[in-house]
């Protein structure tokens, strides 16, 4: 197991429970009790945990992994949903992506189906709009920068403060920027799905930031893969019943489903 993969597990234990014991990580992870020492450490330098005597402890309560050390996670799964959401995009819509890892594969994916400036439109009605092959507008500076570069695509961004775990635009001038602007469709990345609350986030400014998204969007898609179905997070972004399309792995369980269906939401699964 390489450091990177190390870090990674090391990382998603501390989410899991808060704290982390030397000995019990070098048990979960077989590697010897002076290796996971020098890893906290390293993690600590980074200030992504707290280092304690014979273990570690997470950053606060709402703990949430940075970006760059939750892309591997589920990846093969965000890969397959990514695609899935892509292919609902028709040319000339201006879609909305909020920050994430999932978001961040959509649009890689967007990026690719609209390669060549104009999508396949087979199936679509009228005629294939001048101009850019698609807008998106986007609070993350991730998914701006690698969208930036596409010529077919027209980005727009929104001012805020960057939040550093997520690479998210956040506060007033957020809102300033969303309330000037009318979407087609939003894909919204989440951290929890729950059949009573709705979709959630962590943060309570990333989480009113997508739900501004989604009220102004005609349409709201979710992607997530199925490990987020039934956890809870700290801040509400929107109920079920704003959301149209739930894109998914098949690992959902048919009890998710049934919920979500007769909440109103189509399930895609993938």
């Amino acid at each position: 197991m390489s450091k990177h993969e190390r870090w990674n597990t090391l990382l998603e234990l501390l989410a899991a429970s808060g704290k982390l014991e030397v000995e019990e990580a070098a048990t979960a992870l077989d590697v010897s009790a002076a290796t996971i020492r020098r890893d906290l450490d390293e993690l600590a330098e980074q200030q992504l945990l707290i280092r304690t005597r014979g273990g570690a402890v997470a950053h606060g309560v709402s703990y949430e992994l940075p970006l760059r050390y939750k892309s591997t996670r589920h990846a093969a799964e965000k890969r397959r949903i990514a695609e899935a959401a892509a292919d609902l995009i028709t040319p000339g819509e201006v879609v909305g992506l909020n920050g994430g890892t999932t978001t961040t594969e959509v649009a890689r994916a967007l990026a690719l189906r609209f390669a060549s400036g104009r999508a396949d439109t087979a199936g679509t009605a009228g005629p294939v709009p001048s101009g850019p092959a698609l807008t998106v507008v986007t609070n993350a500076l991730n998914i701006a920068g690698e969208l930036a570069v596409r010529p077919q695509i027209k980005i727009v961004t929104t001012g805020g403060v960057a939040r550093p775990q997520t690479y998210e635009l956040v506060g007033p001038l957020t809102v300033g920027v969303l309330n000037e602007v009318v979407l087609d469709v939003v894909v919204l990345g989440v951290d929890g799905v729950d059949p009573g609350l709705g979709v959630m986030a962590h943060q309570e400014d990333e989480a009113s930031i997508s739900r501004l998204f989604a009220e102004r969007a005609s349409r709201v898609v979710v992607v997530t893969d199925s490990s987020k179905m039934g956890r809870r997070a700290f801040a509400r972004i929107c109920g079920l019943d704003r959301i149209d399309l739930l894109v998914t792995d098949t690992g959902i369980d048919a009890e998710a489903v049934a919920e979500l269906t007769e909440a109103g939401v189509k399930v895609l699964t993938v």
